[in-house]
């Protein structure tokens, strides 16, 4: 059974590996030049990366955030989905092999290849990357380049590419036990693994680490960008480099949750245009006069790797459900 199922997929893993061991080639290359110009200039090094190492950091990005997807698709989605189209699968369940064994059989072989695989993409490019990272972390500039806990970036990071690759596979593989089609399951995989993408990042991973909280004066200096016509008041949190802001609130002189009062709107309000500098400087002034404060929630840096591990935790959980549905799928229908 193992011989036959890494014959299923060995073109899909050929092609995959032969790309991973290409782009680990193309790291090795410039890595240590990069680790060179970190230890000589520090948080300033992503003031000078060259349009060539912008490149390829955005297209590591991509590379590790791209794979557990690719995996899903055109690794899970048509293992099982194949052979359940094609009646191929009576074949084995004639031959003596169980169902159990058949589907676990699929399922190990096939995780322990897609964690593999998320896995050296993850640490080819983290130890690529880690000298941005640092600089990131340690007070570089944000415009450009990611912290390490933002959305983007931490899905790309760590270990949690691993958990992301093996629930993508188990979750193709689910998909194609139900659905019993080849293409409709590559597709269903990719629409459910990318709205999971945007689900824990938004309303879950949030809440995996004991956030910090600061309570910001509005004044003066303070870093603050308006949004929604002057509704909305966004504090950026300078001091803490590296954190992930993940809500703000606005605070009126009594420590009570309240919008922005629509005094400040009037006050930015000219008719020749935008506010200039010394005009937003004052408005903001009369606002902190009020007693009004800026609470915001964040994840210090710091909390990187309970994140990671927490994450991680929570996507191998719902693998490992997700592979009891299949077997209790798989025995559960006649054929």
């Amino acid at each position: 059974m193992i011989w036959l199922t890494w014959r299923q997929f060995r073109t899909q893993a050929a092609v995959l590996f032969a790309a991973v061991a290409a782009l680990a080639a193309a790291l090795a290359v410039s890595g240590p030049r990069l680790a060179d110009h970190y230890r000589a200039a520090g948080s300033s090094l992503v003031d000078g990366l060259s349009s060539a190492e912008q490149g390829i950091y955005y297209a590591g990005l991509v590379t590790v955030l791209a794979v557990p997807a690719v995996i899903g698709m055109f690794w899970g989605g048509p293992l099982v989905s194949r052979e359940l189209e094609s009646g191929t699968h009576f074949l084995a369940w004639n031959q003596g092999v169980t169902r159990t064994r058949w589907l676990a059989t699929k399922l190990g072989l096939g995780a322990a290849a897609a964690m593999t695989a998320a896995g050296l993409t993850s640490l080819a490019v983290s130890w690529w990357s880690s000298p941005i990272d640092r600089a990131v972390d340690g007070g570089g500039s944000t415009t450009t380049y990611f912290p390490r806990l933002d959305p983007v970036a931490f899905a790309a990071r760590g270990v949690v590419p691993l958990a992301h690759a093996a629930f993508a596979f188990v979750l193709g593989v689910a998909l194609g036990v139900v659905i019993r089609r080849i293409l409709p399951a590559m597709a269903t995989t990719l629409a459910v693994y990318a709205a999971v993408q945007i689900v824990v990042p938004l309303w879950i991973r949030p809440h995996l680490a004991a956030p910090d909280r600061a309570d910001v004066a509005i004044e003066p200096g303070v870093p603050i960008s308006i949004q929604e016509g002057a509704k909305e008041i966004v504090v950026h949190l300078e001091e803490v480099p590296g954190a992930w802001i993940t809500s703000q609130q606005t605070l009126d002189a009594a420590g009570r949750p309240a919008s922005v009062p629509s005094s400040f709107a009037d006050c930015l309000h000219t008719e020749s245009g935008p506010p200039t500098l010394e005009q937003f400087d004052r408005c903001v002034a009369d606002l902190g006069a009020l007693g009004y404060t800026q609470r915001v929630t964040y994840q210090p840096a710091g909390n990187f790797w309970a994140l990671q591990w927490a994450e991680t935790g929570l996507y191998l959980g719902l693998a490992l459900a997700l592979t009891g549905f299949c077997a209790w799928w798989i025995r559960r229908r006649p054929t």
